[in-house]
């Protein structure tokens, strides 16, 4: 009883804890700086342990918010307020599973100000994983932003040659966006007179006050995802960052733009949420195939996966504003699989840079020969970004494609040329580095991974394989949050729902119907 009623909190802050003890490590010797690499280790692992515990608590049959903690704060405007649903648990445990890689990946590769970096790392996780957990707005924008300064401190401090200017514009966009949401969130307390997300989403908004808290929040969640044309901060800001900080910024923080999507835009304001849909889908479809052509002719391994992101990314804002049940889980699911998916792709750039000190494509070439299990490794995260089906990739691009047929045919015809163009660039990247014949003889000594780096990519191997052939547990814990929203939404715009609900005996049904119509038409 006391650890379900707790849970959130121990999950949210534990972290911290991990960063107090860091603070309290003294010296910078060998021994101590391997000290505080432990501790970052055993308190990201013990936290990912507890997000499990909460995963396994957790009752996926109802929509309602779970775990809820509510004290007063600062009056009645800002409160405590903590709780999950089938559309944030996910992101917690994804958060959880991810930190502890990051810490392995920075192992020996991060040898300066090692105390200053894993301090950060542990406030990031932090402050990440209380954007999925809050139940305030207030908070929300808090723990929002402050993923920011963490971030901003890593590229800056640990990036590459031109860090200063990739973390001057990754600010610049991302803040200059939220100073809009801040503003909006301002205006939601004055309509709704609290910040309480679970009685705001009961709240009726007017339509004109819609449209514009709708654009506020969009300016901010759209710079996070980011959508295109918003993105041209998240290039440089992946080639700069150490491999960590590229993982985290893939896998974790580009996804905060989908949750507030699905935690404000559509819920909140589902008429200016149909309004601008087909606005939604063409910068979607513009995000896939655009930023597909561009991954095509890049030279930097780091920039193509980036490009590569942002094209995936478009699936997901199609598959939310789609509107219908396909689309939201597969959206969900797309976030959840790129978050292991994309995070594993940096993590194998890492691998190859940390000996070659190079990001260079032409640099590579022929590593099946010297580094097999890595062109293992390397070649199962490929076929997910590609979506190759029995990958997890595959599901969530499927849903959200089938969700986007029902809406609007044209666009699902031009986004599936993304699938095409995606197999297009991450083949060919696969080509240049792995195969060919090992000519170069900088790379005639490279070796295969080592312990550590199989202890962080295995687990990722084994993800992306099992949810792309068992993809129900993460739609069966999705599924009746998403059912809610989906009912809200249709209630709301009073739209014809393509698909509202999910009748999963329906082929049964359709198939009895068939067997028994044949004898007739037979007689005929």
């Amino acid at each position: 009883m006391i650890l379900s009623n707790n849970i959130l909190t121990i999950v949210t802050f534990l972290p911290l804890v991990g960063a107090f003890f860091i603070l309290l490590t003294p010296g910078r010797d060998e021994v101590s700086v391997l000290n505080i690499k432990r501790i970052a280790l055993a308190t990201t692992v013990v936290t990912f342990i507890f997000t499990l515990v909460m995963w396994g608590m957790f009752d996926s049959s109802t929509a309602d918010f779970q775990f809820v903690q509510n004290h007063a704060w600062l009056g009645d405007v800002i409160g405590y307020r903590m709780g999950v649903d089938g559309i944030s648990v996910l992101f917690i445990v994804l958060t959880g599973l991810l930190m502890p890689m990051c810490i392995l990946a920075s192992w020996d590769s991060i040898n300066n100000r090692v105390r200053e970096y894993m301090l950060l790392f542990l406030v990031l996780e932090t402050l990440m994983i209380g954007v999925f957990a809050t139940l305030d707005l207030a908070m929300f924008y808090v723990f929002f932003e402050g993923t920011l300064i963490p971030m901003f401190l890593i590229i800056g401090i640990w990036g590459g040659k031109r860090r200063i200017q990739a973390t001057y514009k990754f600010f610049f966009y991302t803040f200059t966006g939220s100073v809009l949401m801040l503003l909006a969130i301002m205006a939601m307390y004055w309509i709704g007179g609290t910040t309480d997300i679970s009685r705001l989403l009961n709240v009726d908004f007017p339509p004109e006050a819609q449209t514009w808290l709708w654009l506020a929040f969009f300016a901010s969640l759209a710079v996070k995802m980011p959508m295109w044309p918003f993105h041209r901060w998240l290039p440089e800001a992946h080639v700069e960052a150490p491999t960590a900080g590229s993982v985290i910024l893939a896998a974790i923080l580009l996804k905060l733009g989908g949750y507030g999507f699905l935690r404000f835009s559509l819920p909140m304001f589902p008429d200016a949420s149909l309004m601008f849909s087909n606005f939604v889908f063409v910068l979607s479809v513009a995000a896939i195939i655009v930023t597909s052509l561009v991954a095509l002719v890049q030279t930097d391994v780091k920039k193509l996966i980036a490009y590569s992101s942002v094209a995936h990314m478009g699936f997901v804002t199609m598959g939310i504003f789609a509107g219908n049940i396909y689309g939201i889980q597969g959206a969900i699911f797309q976030m959840i699989s790129h978050g292991f998916v994309s995070g594993a792709l940096f993590l194998c750039v890492g691998v190859v840079y940390d000996r070659m000190h190079t990001r260079d494509i032409e640099a590579y070439g022929g590593l099946v020969e010297r580094m097999p299990k890595y062109a293992f490794a390397f070649m199962v995260f490929t076929m997910a970004n590609v979506g190759l089906p029995g990958t997890s990739g595959f599901v969530g691009e499927f849903l959200t494609l089938l969700a986007i047929f029902q809406v609007n045919t044209w666009f699902a015809i031009l986004a599936t040329t993304g699938v095409i163009l995606s197999a297009c660039y991450a083949l060919w990247l696969y080509r240049k580095v792995i195969f060919g014949a090992l000519e170069k003889e900088s790379l005639k000594s490279i070796l295969d991974l080592n312990r550590r780096e199989v202890l962080t990519l295995v687990p990722l191997v084994a993800l992306t394989i099992f949810f792309g052939f068992y993809p129900a547990p993460i739609l069966d814990a999705t599924n009746a949050s998403v059912q809610a929203l989906v009912d809200q939404y249709v209630a709301a715009t009073g739209i014809e729902p393509v698909v509202a609900h999910v009748d999963v005996s329906a082929p049964v049904a359709a198939t009895q119907a068939t067997e028994a119509a044949e004898p007739a038409h037979a007689s005929h």
